[in-house]
């Protein structure tokens, strides 16, 4: 699968989950000592809608940055698959846009998405999200 990884404006991109404040305010932790963001979020070129990253992209917001880089993806190709985390529920493609489109977010730890070759371990400095 062909990827870009780009910087883009938080106000772009559309949350599906909610996230866990005790997670969230861990990672802020991490990602202040660390003085980077270490891994792409993962977004839907098409919609805006965040696949994987909610945490972090909390964690850019109450920073007070801008921008964060993301792993632009095409979610209707078939190698991306999206189960959910807990045993016995169903999570559907449609309804992780739909959830991000129209503001009604689901539940933390809802979907898991399983895409391929994924980009890891970015390094971008906080000071270029500004």
């Amino acid at each position: 699968m062909k990827y870009q990884i780009k910087i883009i404006k938080n106000s772009l991109l559309k949350p599906h989950e909610r996230t866990r404040e005790t997670h969230a305010k861990g990672l802020l932790k991490q990602i202040v000592a660390d003085g980077m963001l270490k891994n792409p979020i993962v977004v839907d070129k098409k919609s805006g809608v965040i696949l994987d990253g909610h945490h972090r992209f909390w964690v850019m917001e109450n920073l007070g940055l801008t921008r964060i880089a993301a792993y632009l993806v095409n979610y209707q190709d078939k190698k991306i698959k999206v189960v959910p985390w807990r045993k016995g529920e169903k999570i559907t493609t449609e309804q992780v846009i739909q959830a991000g489109i129209m503001e009604k977010l689901l539940r933390p730890k809802t979907s898991k998405h399983l895409i391929s070759n994924r980009p890891k371990r970015i390094n971008i400095l906080l000071n270029k999200l500004i």
